[in-house]
Order: structure tokens, then sequence, then C-alpha cells
């Protein structure tokens, strides 16, 4: 298959699984920043592919598979305001935890990350965490957020230098 996750011989239902084999974590990961709730970040990833699994027929570029399917997921969760059948609570960054258990210095470290980062005003936080949990390049979150690839390495530099300069000084902007 030359490195490609899909391959247009094979069947529906073969590329469907193999969907869900490569890309299930990651798009759990950018589900549960979304939401920071687990088991809503679960539901967002089943009607996540149960879309891709309905329009699975339409991808035409087997390369694009991935942006395609965070773009589901977004208009996923988008659907969830507008339908109101959720409660959405903006609290604090809730941990992901590893199958591990971090020590305590790695754990206040941890936090401290994640307080900055929910600190970070959502123009930025949203393209950074594209970045560092969906592993998108620029130009993919560029095409993803309908924004000028400029703005987006502008509000990637921005949100890292933010970043940067809590760690720094021990205080936000």
């Amino acid at each position: 298959m030359n490195g490609q996750v899909l391959s247009f011989r094979e069947s529906k239902s073969v590329r469907y699984q193999r969907l869900i084999l490569v890309y299930h974590a990651d798009l759990y990961r950018y589900a549960y920043w979304l939401c920071h709730n687990s088991d809503l970040a679960q539901d967002l990833v089943q009607d996540t592919f149960e879309r891709a699994w309905k329009s699975l027929d339409n991808l035409e570029d087997v390369n694009a598979a991935k942006g395609w399917l965070f773009t589901i997921l977004r208009r996923e969760n988008a659907r969830r305001f507008d339908k109101k059948q959720f409660e959405y609570d903006d609290t604090e960054l809730d941990e992901l935890v590893a199958d591990g258990i971090a020590d305590p210095e790695q754990q206040l470290s941890d936090e401290k990350i994640r307080v900055a980062i929910a600190a970070l005003p959502q123009e930025y936080k949203e393209p950074l965490m594209m970045q560092v949990v969906g592993g998108f390049v620029s130009e993919e979150i560029a095409e993803q957020l309908s924004l000028n690839i400029n703005t987006v390495n502008t509000r990637l530099f921005r949100a890292r230098a933010y970043l940067q300069r809590v760690f720094r000084t021990g205080k936000g902007a």
C-alpha cells in the first residue's frame, strides 16, 4: 500500500476497520480535548465513525482520510451544541492519564501545562491542539479551520510564545 492507510482496492469494511485501527486514538484525544469528558469523547468518536461509514465511498483521496475524520469529529462536536442535548461545563482541562501512574512531580508539571493551555484564547488553543494532539501540519490546520496558512502559523507562534512566557515567568500574558 506504499505507506497509505487505505487502498481503494480493498472492500469498504476493510477500509473502515483500518480507519478505526489507525485513527481511533488520535480522534479520541482530540475529542477529549474538545469536550473534557471521557464518555462524551467516546460518543463523539463513535458518531464520527458512524458518519464516516455512511460517507466512506465519497472519500476520494486516501491521503486525506485523517483530515476528513477530524473534520467530521469537529462537526459532530458542533452538532451537540446545536441540539443542546448536552450541558457544557467549561472547567479546567481534565487529565489525559496514561496507563502508568506518574510521580507527583510529573503530575504537578502536567497540571501546570494543562492550566496554561486552558488559559490560551480559543483562537490559539484550537490550532495548537490540532497540531500537538492531532499531529496536523499547518496546511492541514488551515484547511480544516478555513483559515489562511499565515494566520495559522501566527496563531501557533503566539500560542507557543505565550506558553514559553508562562513557564519562564510563572505568569500569563
